[in-house]
């Protein structure tokens, strides 16, 4: 199994520790989301998301030579809504993640999500 694929089923089956394993101790986190983002509330966020969501499917995965796009579905009770991952790798780590939300989706959906 690969970096990627490693923190994708990590994160997707609720496993924090291996999350945090896998995330590089500087890795640059940026997200569309109305909130500051570090390593730790990006692990939090991804908690919330595998614990509420019904399902967490990856629809697209395009890798790189030094990363993957991704593309999942989080199946709500209510309704579904959309993320786009970008991930860079280097040394074995995730360096870098960018999250674009659905942010419509995810307001009406999972609702709370990212507030604290």
């Amino acid at each position: 199994m690969d970096v990627v694929d490693f923190y994708v089923e990590s994160w997707i089956n609720d496993d924090r520790d291996a999350v945090r394993r896998i995330l590089a101790p500087d890795a640059d986190i940026e997200w569309n989301l109305d909130a500051p983002v570090d390593d730790e509330e990006l692990v939090q966020t991804l908690h919330r998301i595998a614990v509420f969501a019904d399902s967490v499917t990856v629809v697209s995965r395009v890798r790189s030579a030094d990363g993957a796009a991704l593309v999942y579905d989080l199946a709500a009770p209510f309704g579904a809504a959309r993320v786009a991952e970008f991930l860079s790798v280097a040394a074995g780590k995730i360096t870098e993640v960018r999250h674009v939300y659905d942010v419509t989706a995810i307001d009406r959906f999972f609702p709370g999500l990212y507030e604290n």
